[in-house]
């Protein structure tokens, strides 16, 4: 297991990467303008699950197959800008939201919502990136199993993403809810968040191998 100092000092260094909004960040935050913060929660809850098999998959080596293999790397690349993409333009061609509520009809229940986070994060090349080259830094073979190392500090990580998730759905939900009478502000906010999920499925689809 870690010591407390190396557990301490990748506590600091992950919340310093966490807090900076990035690929996740943007997509929670886009669900929480577009349908509140509940469906911003439960969308971080379900990409922390898609964070838990990167996490996993590291632990078993897996990630270090999937990256070594030009082919398996673009299978993972391609699946997860597909998913992207169509999720944008179902956004972009859901019905206009009336001028009662920010949330669309029929919006979709919250367990398709986290299984969503957690396709878009399991499918995210990125996230296997980042667990082979900064999780490692912090394991020692000194401290003992390698894979235990890497497992508690995995789920170190899941937990501040977690926080730090939660806190940006609950920000991002409140200043949807403050417009929400607005029929114009909604649908500008139905454009947002589905040109924020193309613009994620585009940057997935050009992540190059081995970078």
């Amino acid at each position: 297991m870690p010591d407390l100092p190396t557990l301490l000092t990748f506590s600091v260094a992950a919340l310093a990467l966490i807090v900076i909004p990035g690929p996740s960040v943007l997509y929670i935050v886009a669900r929480s303008l577009h349908q509140g913060r509940r469906a911003g929660l439960v969308s971080a809850l379900g990409v922390q699950t898609g964070g838990l098999v990167h996490v996993l998959a590291a632990t078993l080596g897996v990630s270090a197959l999937v990256l070594s293999s030009a082919l398996l790397f673009s299978v993972l690349k391609w699946a997860g800008a597909a998913y992207l993409l169509v999720l944008g333009l179902r956004t972009l061609r859901a019905p206009t939201p009336d001028a009662l509520t920010v949330t669309v009809p029929d919006a979709p229940p919250l367990t398709r919502i986290y299984r969503q986070g957690a396709v878009v994060n399991a499918l995210n090349p990125k996230t296997a990136l980042f667990f082979l080259a900064f999780l490692p830094q912090f394991v020692h073979p000194g401290h003992g199993p390698v894979w235990a190392q890497t497992l508690t500090l995995g789920l170190v990580f899941l937990g501040l993403a977690t926080l730090s998730d939660g806190a940006y759905a609950l920000l991002a939900g409140s200043l949807g809810r403050r417009w929400q009478g607005s029929r114009t502000f909604a649908r500008r906010q139905q454009q947002v968040s589905g040109g924020v999920y193309l613009a994620l499925g585009v940057g997935t689809a050009l992540i190059p191998h081995g970078s």
